[in-house]
């Protein structure tokens, strides 16, 4: 491990954590130690990966994979407080559908060198979309409750009336890969193509990689995101919402 170049980098979190304290944001110190953690969990995965990229038994991605997958959901649970295992559900059911998908497409081998970073990089888009579209959708009912009344009001079921509402979070957790497809290759040169670069590939050959992932990005951001409006109307129908709506039910 390089750690003068750890340091240096460091020094980019530094400075926002000052313009945070000068804006009293109250932000600094989760971001500082969160930024600590995440130096921590590399350097650990760092040397678990040593380990990993040596194994040739397949079976054994089972059990790290679950692993991820409820890490993953107890991370959306502590940001979106909704039920834990509805967020290890559709973060866990997007990663069992689409990893065996990008397989047969022979995108990537079983190989642990890719299997293992591209399983990571699918889990954890998924999470980040997920969480964003339980926000939206939760944010989306609350600020719309008299329009949600209306339409439960003249007979539409809950499904139909959290409909607008639904996708309106779908289209918010899209607007990153959006953006993304937008400016690859003009504004920003993504991780991967990145990485390959500085390990010595050809541009082309890194370039064709990328394109691969980032339209992967495309269905992990849409289905983790449908998951979570389509779980959060699930969860309403039997539990309640958390918004009051005639008819004397919370929705």
């Amino acid at each position: 491990m390089n750690f003068w170049v750890i340091l240096a980098g460091f020094v980019l979190v530094i400075l926002p954590l000052i313009g945070g304290k000068f804006l009293k944001t109250g932000l600094e110190k989760e971001l500082f130690f969160n930024s600590l953690r995440a130096m921590v969990q590399l350097t650990i995965l760092g040397g678990i990966l040593v380990y990993l990229f040596k194994i040739d038994n397949h079976l054994l991605y089972i059990p790290l994979f679950l692993f991820m997958t409820l890490y993953a959901g107890y991370v959306a649970y502590r940001r979106v407080e909704f039920p834990y295992w509805l967020g290890v559900a559709v973060i866990g059911g997007v990663g069992a559908f689409l990893l065996p998908l990008i397989l047969i497409l022979k995108v990537i081998s079983l190989k642990p060198n890719q299997f293992i970073p591209i399983m990571g990089m699918v889990l954890g888009h998924s999470l980040n979309t997920y969480t964003q579209a339980m926000e939206r959708i939760k944010r989306e009912v609350e600020v719309n409750r008299e329009l949600l009344e209306s339409y439960i009001a003249v007979g539409a079921s809950l499904g139909e009336g959290l409909k607008p509402l639904q996708r309106e979070a779908v289209k918010a957790s899209l607007i990153p890969i959006n953006n993304a497809l937008q400016t690859i290759g003009v504004v920003s040169i993504p991780g991967i193509t990145t990485g390959m670069l500085l390990a010595g590939a050809s541009p082309f050959e890194a370039i064709s990689y990328q394109l691969a992932i980032i339209y992967a990005w495309v269905s992990i951001n849409f289905f983790s995101s449908l998951g979570a409006v389509k779980v959060f109307e699930w969860w309403g129908k039997r539990f309640g919402l958390p918004v009051e709506v005639e008819r004397g039910k919370e929705v």
